[in-house]
């Protein structure tokens, strides 16, 4: 009974999650008319203190106080931070470009982009199915560069750093709270010395654009971090397997929220595009549950 208690709830935590950052863009939206490094720096900013709240609740000081005294640890984190910060303008600096469409069309890539970083610097094996799927996706990439003329580099780049941001994350054995608290702590001089010098330049929206610009701006901790939070409440409960499956719901999410909310154009060309990644994941997710079985069938055989 307890069992099935946690695998509900760690179900309900994992649709919360990817629910949230399928719903991101909808705030990004609503800040749009303030610079994309202005909102990456606040998001640093209350990120850290939002962060450093759940820190002194949780009272994970010494957890804290170990992190920040191994070197090694912490230079591993300065990396991650700036791949994920760069994540972060792209994203932000998309959707206020009216490119929502582009953003899901990334993250649909994103599994396929890890599995295959994954070979290229973890030296892990792909099997046939696996190549198969990359394949595909990577026709749909050419299809697009060569037949609409234009590389979607968006996609690309927010795949290629969250994916980059993923292996880092996995070489590094750190707690994904405390792991995010050391990157925004990193990143918060800069945050902060932009901001005033936004300050000096006469440029800074915080305070001078209206209560309801600076009170958005101001949770960008709490969207930052909720996310995260109901994640790893998802990741104790649940396979790795069921939580590769439900994160195509964010991505599902985010298409949705550009077609039929924001009405951004799709004409045949583009679906096609969306239609060749939907294929190489779809094979790619029946591959992976393909492959899981054969390796349970192995020991009841034996």
């Amino acid at each position: 009974m307890q069992d099935n208690q946690e695998y509900r709830r760690g179900i309900g935590y994992a649709i919360a999650a990817y629910g949230m950052w399928g719903l991101v863009p909808i705030y990004f939206k609503a800040v749009d008319q303030v610079s994309a490094l202005e909102v990456v720096s606040h998001r640093i900013i209350w990120s850290v203190l939002f962060l450093l709240l759940l820190l002194g609740i949780g009272r994970r000081w010494h957890d804290l106080k170990q992190l920040l005294g191994n070197r090694k640890l912490v230079s591993g984190l300065a990396l991650s931070a700036l791949v994920v910060s760069s994540n972060w303008l792209v994203f932000i600096w998309a959707v206020a470009q009216e490119r929502i469409l582009e953003t899901s069309l990334g993250y649909f890539i994103n599994p396929l982009v890890s599995v295959f970083m994954g070979m290229l610097f973890l030296q892990e094996r792909l099997r046939p199915g696996q190549w198969l799927a990359i394949s595909l996706a990577a026709g749909a990439v050419g299809y697009q560069l060569v037949l609409l003329g234009s590389l979607p580099w968006v996609a690309l780049a927010l795949a290629f750093s969250f994916g980059t941001y993923g292996l880092l994350r996995k070489k590094i054995q750190v707690d994904a709270i405390l792991g995010l608290f050391v990157e925004t702590l990193l990143m918060l001089p800069f945050a902060l010395g932009y901001l005033l010098w936004l300050q000096t330049q006469g440029q800074l929206q915080f305070g001078h654009d209206g209560t309801d610009i600076t009170a958005l701006l101001a949770l960008a901790g709490i969207v930052t971090s909720l996310p995260l939070l109901a994640f790893t409440a998802a990741a104790r409960r649940l396979s790795l397997t069921l939580i590769g499956l439900l994160q195509y719901i964010g991505p599902t999410i985010t298409f949705m929220l550009a077609v039929f909310y924001y009405h951004e154009p799709l004409d045949s060309d583009r679906l096609l595009t969306f239609i060749l990644i939907w294929l190489a994941l779809l094979l790619f997710t029946a591959e992976g549950w393909r492959s899981k079985r054969r390796r349970r069938a192995l020991p009841a055989a034996s």
